[in-house]
């Protein structure tokens, strides 16, 4: 008995440090096959094997980068008109067939073309899918050379990963974006319009409608005033560019210091989107470097007293990276 204790000790041992081992090693094959969001944004997919992610786009790509996975949100009603486009001409749309796949997200429907480009025959798939809110978008792109590898079937089995998020994280848009923001206003609602170059803060949703209530948008511009004495007009010509608003007055425009820097502030009364919301919109331009700053508030006009003091809290909890 003495000699047998010690054995059947060590072999209970064993026995759980390989049921523990074994347990790992499922729960770490579990985790590869478990969908990737791109950061930034509320789709995800299992990419296929020897695929990272992109280094200049949403998406993944090969190590050559040859094979190339882009994905992007686009408005809700982008799958509503596939729909309805199989509905009138179920056999052609945009030039491809249109085929069903069910996805983790539900329904979705691609096409498979093949193309030239430059010299080289490529195989290109186009995936859309519903997110409730939004539409999921994804498209592979395979070079002939890689096909055996990156199949029709592959790229199949990659769609029908598909799924999607309700939110991004809102710490990991903030981490993209080429400022930092220290205030969020107590905005509800935080998305990337551009991922890494925009965002939105908003009290309303894509179901209730930005407009009707208190929003922001912080961005980077693509130019800035080379002279100091042209910011004026700059500015009138950007608040003038400002989407979504029609019958506009400007009401005030001028120059002031935000964080320490030159800026401008203007506002205009306008009226805003399906609804006719009479609203107040605030545009601030701070200016240094290459890129102006843009902040831009937009209120009804009711509710502006109460919106003003949080747009304020905003823009001046923007800083540089």
């Amino acid at each position: 008995m003495k000699l047998i204790r010690p054995v059947a000790l060590v072999s209970a041992s064993v026995f759980a440090m390989l049921s523990a081992l074994a347990l790992l090693v499922l729960t770490e094959a579990a985790r590869a096959e478990d969908p990737v969001f791109p950061p930034g944004i509320r789709i995800g997919i299992v990419p296929l094997v020897g695929l990272v992610p992109a280094k200049k786009f949403t998406g993944f790509e090969s190590q050559d980068e040859s094979v190339k996975v882009l994905m992007a949100e686009l408005p809700a009603d982008a799958y509503g008109e596939v729909m309805n486009a199989l509905k009138t001409n179920p056999a052609v749309a945009g030039g491809a067939r249109p085929e069903g796949i069910e996805t983790a997200a539900g329904m979705a429907y691609y096409t498979v073309e093949t193309a030239r480009n430059g010299g080289s025959v490529v195989h290109r798939y186009s995936m859309i899918l519903s997110g409730g809110t939004f539409s999921g978008y994804v498209a592979v792109q395979v070079p002939e050379n890689a096909s055996k590898i990156y199949s029709d079937d592959a790229v199949r089995r990659m769609f029908a990963t598909a799924t999607v998020r309700k939110e991004v994280p809102t710490q990991e848009l903030l981490e993209l974006m080429p400022f930092r923001v220290g205030d969020l206003g107590d905005f509800k609602t935080v998305r990337a319009l551009a991922i890494g170059g925009a965002i939105l803060l908003a009290d309303g949703d894509e179901k209730t409608g930005f407009e009707a209530a208190p929003f922001m948008v912080v961005g980077l511009m693509g130019s800035s005033p080379a002279l100091p004495e042209d910011r004026g007009r700059f500015a009138e010509q950007a608040v003038a560019s400002i989407p979504g608003v029609h019958s506009s007055r400007i009401t005030m425009s001028e120059p002031l210091r935000i964080d320490g820097m030159a800026g401008y502030e203007t506002r205009i009364d306008a009226i805003s989107g399906r609804d006719n919301t009479p609203v107040t919109v605030v545009q601030w331009l701070r200016f240094g470097g290459q890129n102006a700053l843009r902040i831009i508030g937009s209120a009804p006009r009711d509710q502006w007293p109460s919106a003003f003091p949080r747009f304020r809290a905003v823009r001046d909890g923007i800083h540089p990276r």
